[in-house]
């Protein structure tokens, strides 16, 4: 069965949400100013703490020294940590020294060599992406023979989410702009997108 994250949780009202909607995975974007959804490592972890047994909770970095996201993944703590800067294969191999945290690579999809740096990754999961919180998806017809395990993320919807399983078959979805209305996490959205997930 496919997995969800539900992504770029930020207020504690998000977390009844998340608890409400009940997803495998709940992604914070931490020390992240960009980001209108970034939260401090501190509200991160008393977000996380909220979370109901049984949804792990996901950081999101960029370009975050190895150093500080194995630091944030224990301190919060957390189930994986999600990369989407420039960090290398000698990041996540530091990175990887430092915790036992599961590791998330993702990638820009634009062409076959993006997926083919994806294949090669030591991350433990790879996800990928059109870009970062783009809200589009990319052209999933490069999808085609890509066999290793992964979260499909970029432009998906509660609407789309069945019909990207259904042709697809990814480890997870992963959406995040898809569940707001004006900016704000819908919780209506979060529990149709849940549940367009795991219908059979």
């Amino acid at each position: 069965m496919t997995m969800i994250k539900c992504c770029g949780m930020f207020s504690p009202e998000d977390i009844e949400a998340v608890n409400a909607a009940h997803p495998d995975f709940c992604g914070f974007v931490i020390d992240f100013p960009k980001s209108h959804r970034s939260v401090t490592r501190e509200q991160a972890r008393s977000l996380s703490s909220r979370l109901d047994a049984g949804i792990e909770p996901v950081g999101v970095f960029v370009d975050e020294a190895p150093e500080d996201v194995a630091a944030i993944a224990h301190d919060c703590p957390l189930f994986a940590v999600q990369l989407h800067g420039d960090e290398d294969e000698a990041y996540i191999a530091k990175l990887r020294s430092l915790t036992g945290a599961r590791i998330v690579k993702a990638f820009k999809i634009r062409t076959p060599a993006d997926l083919k740096a994806a294949c090669a990754s030591s991350a433990d999961f790879v996800l990928l992406d059109n870009g970062q919180g783009t809200g589009k998806p990319f052209d999933w017809d490069l999808l085609e023979g890509f066999e290793r395990p992964y979260f499909l993320a970029g432009g998906l919807t509660p609407e789309t989410i069945p019909q990207a399983i259904a042709r697809l078959h990814p480890y997870a979805v992963d959406i995040s702009s898809g569940l707001e209305t004006n900016g704000k996490k819908d919780p209506g959205k979060m529990l149709k997108a849940v549940r367009g997930a795991r219908r059979d």
